[in-house]
C-alpha cells in the first residue's frame, strides 16, 4: 500500500492511499483536554519532529457503553483528533471541503465508526472529507463552575480553525468549507451558525435531522448539580477534575419533575444558551440574520421517532410537555394515527429542522430543504424512514456497522441508487451551493422528497408545521412551578 506525505503547521504527516483516496487519521487538532487542561477551552496541539504516522484513528472521548463498545481507557487521552480523506493531496488542487460532525445525543459518538468512512464521498464527489472527535457528556457539555460553557462546541470551532489553517496541504480550499452533521451533529451545526466566533470558518452548512433541545443556563446548572452529586461532588472544576472521565460518562441520575420535557426524554446534555459562546438559540439567531451569508441545506426523515419507539419504552402517555399548545390539534390533524410517534418526531427533529430553514430563508439566506421518505428495509421493514437512515445513504457505507440494522444484509438496488443521488446532492451543494432542486422559500416551501422515485413538492408535513407556527423555540428551562 503506497503512502502519501503532507506538511501541516505542527509537522509532517504520513498517510496512505486506500481505493484511490489518500487517508490521514488521528491528527491532533488540539492538546489532550486532561490534567490542567481538563474542562478548559481547547488549547493548541503541540508540534512534533520528523514524520508522524497518520494511519490510525485517535482514541475516542470517554462515553457510555451504549452501542456495545465503550472506549478503552488504555487507548490514551489524545481525544481531539481529525481525519482527512482526499483524492488529490497537495495545495494546487483547491477542492471543496466537507467537515462532518457526528451525532449521538451529545453523549456518544466517535469519528472512527465505519459508517463515517469518508472514502465514497471524497472519491465520488471530488471533495476533501474531514471527520473529528469532540468532547461529549460531562466533559463537553455539563455546566461546570470555573469552566467555559459548551466545551464540545468549542472543540468543533477548534477543529474548523485547524481546517482553515491546514486543509490546503491536503488539496482543500479553506474558502469552500461545508460543515455537515446529523441529529446532535445537526444541532451542533445549528449552534455553530448562531455563534459569532465561527464567522468565516465555513461557507455552507448541512443540518440533517436537527436535534431541537437547547438548554437554559438554569436547567444546565440543575442537571450538572445532580450529576456531580452522584459522585459526592459539586459541579466545579476543582471538585470534578480528579474524577475518572469514564466514571462521569457512566452517570445516570434520576430525573426530577422540575426538568420538564428534558427529564421525560432523559436528555442530560445539550448546547447551553449562555449568552456568550452561544448568545441565542439557532432559530432566534438565524431569524435575526446570523449566518445569512452561509448557504443552508436542511432536512429530516419522515418517521424520525420510529426507531426510538422500537428500542425504548414510551416515556409516559402525557404528550402535553411536547406540544406547543393543545394536543387536540394533533388529534384533529392526524385522526387514527400514533400520536406518540408523530408528536415526538416533531418535537425532537422535524419541526426544529424545518423552522431552522424557515428562519434562515426569511432572513434572506439561501436555503434548500429535503425530507427522506424511503422506508428502510431492515428489521422486516418496520422502521419506515427512521432517524439516522440518511447517514449511510449520504456516506455510501451501506453495509458497515450500524447501517446493516437499518438496511439489512443486502440493501438492494434502490438503496444504492438513492445513496448515489444523495451523495451527488451533498457534494454538489458543497461545491456549488446548489444540491439540484429549487431553493426553499417561506411562501412555496419546495422540498426535495428522497424516495424511489424522488420528487419535489411543497413541504409534506404542513399539518405539523401549522400546529408549531407560533412556537418560540426558546431554550428548555426548569418547570415554572417546580423550581
Amino acid at each position: 500500500m503506497s503512502t502519501s506525505e503532507v506538511a501541516v503547521a505542527a509537522g509532517k504527516l504520513r498517510g496512505r492511499w486506500e481505493s484511490g483516496v489518500a487517508v490521514f487519521r488521528g491528527i491532533p487538532y488540539a492538546a489532550p483536554p486532561v490534567g490542567p487542561r481538563r474542562f478548559a477551552a481547547p488549547q493548541p496541539a503541540p508540534g512534533w519532529a520528523g514524520v508522524r504516522p497518520a494511519g490510525s484513528f485517535g482514541p475516542p472521548v470517554p462515553q457510555a457503553d451504549m452501542f456495545g463498545g465503550a472506549p478503552d481507557p488504555a487507548a490514551g487521552d489524545d481525544w481531539l483528533t481529525v481525519n482527512v480523506w482526499t483524492p488529490d493531496p497537495g495545495p494546487a488542487a483547491r477542492l471543496p471541503v466537507m467537515v462532518w460532525i457526528y451525532g449521538g445525543g451529545y453523549t456518544v459518538g466517535m469519528s472512527s465508526w465505519p459508517e463515517y468512512d469518508g472514502g465514497h464521498l471524497a472519491r465520488d464527489g471530488d471533495v476533501v472529507l474531514v471527520t473529528f472527535n469532540y468532547r461529549l457528556g460531562v466533559e463537553g457539555f455539563a455546566a461546570i463552575a470555573g469552566a467555559p460553557a459548551n466545551r464540545g462546541l468549542l472543540d468543533q470551532v477548534a477543529a474548523l480553525e485547524w481546517v482553515r489553517d491546514n486543509i490546503a496541504a491536503f488539496g482543500g480550499d479553506p474558502a469552500r468549507v461545508t460543515v455537515f452533521g446529523e441529529s446532535a451533529g445537526a444541532g451542533s451545526v445549528a449552534a455553530l451558525l448562531a455563534m459569532p466566533r465561527t464567522a468565516g470558518l465555513f461557507r455552507r452548512a448541512v443540518a440533517q435531522s436537527v436535534a431541537g433541545p437547547f438548554f437554559s443556563r438554569e436547567l444546565a446548572d440543575d442537571i450538572a448539580a445532580a450529576l456531580a452529586a452522584e459522585v459526592g461532588k459539586r459541579p466545579t472544576v476543582d471538585d470534578l477534575s480528579d474524577v475518572d472521565p469514564a466514571r462521569l460518562a457512566a452517570l445516570d441520575p434520576s430525573r426530577p419533575a422540575r426538568w420538564g420535557a428534558a427529564g421525560l426524554r432523559s436528555i442530560l446534555f445539550a448546547p447551553v444558551v449562555d449568552g456568550e459562546i452561544l448568545p441565542a438559540t439557532p432559530w432566534h439567531a438565524l431569524a435575526a440574520g446570523a449566518a445569512r451569508e452561509v448557504d443552508l441545506l436542511a432536512g429530516h426523515t419522515r418517521d424520525e421517532h420510529r426507531l426510538f419507539a422500537l428500542i425504548e419504552s414510551p416515556t409516559g402517555t402525557d404528550l402535553g410537555p411536547f406540544v406547543p399548545d393543545d394536543l387536540g390539534r394533533y388529534s384533529a390533524a392526524y385522526p387514527g394515527s400514533d400520536l406518540h410517534e408523530i408528536v415526538h418526531s416533531d418535537w425532537l427533529f422535524r419541526m426544529p429542522s424545518v423552522f431552522l430553514a424557515d428562519a434562515h430563508a426569511r432572513a434572506g439566506g439561501r436555503t434548500h430543504f429535503y425530507e427522506l421518505t424511503w422506508p428502510a428495509p431492515g428489521l422486516g421493514g418496520t422502521l419506515g424512514a427512521c432517524h439516522g437512515l440518511d447517514v449511510p445513504l449520504v456516506f455510501g457505507n451501506l453495509t458497515s456497522g450500524r447501517p446493516a440494522m437499518l438496511l439489512g444484509d443486502d440493501p438492494g438496488d434502490d438503496a444504492a441508487a438513492l445513496s448515489s443521488q444523495m451523495r451527488a446532492a451533498w457534494t454538489a451543494f458543497a461545491t456549488y451551493g446548489d444540491p439540484g432542486w429549487p431553493a426553499y422559500t417561506p411562501d412555496r416551501r419546495l422540498t426535495q422528497i428522497f424516495d424511489v422515485p424522488a420528487t419535489v413538492a411543497p413541504y409534506p408535513e404542513q399539518a405539523s408545521h401549522q400546529i408549531w407556527q407560533t412556537h418560540p423555540f426558546d431554550p428548555l428551562t426548569l418547570a415554572p412551578d417546580l423550581r
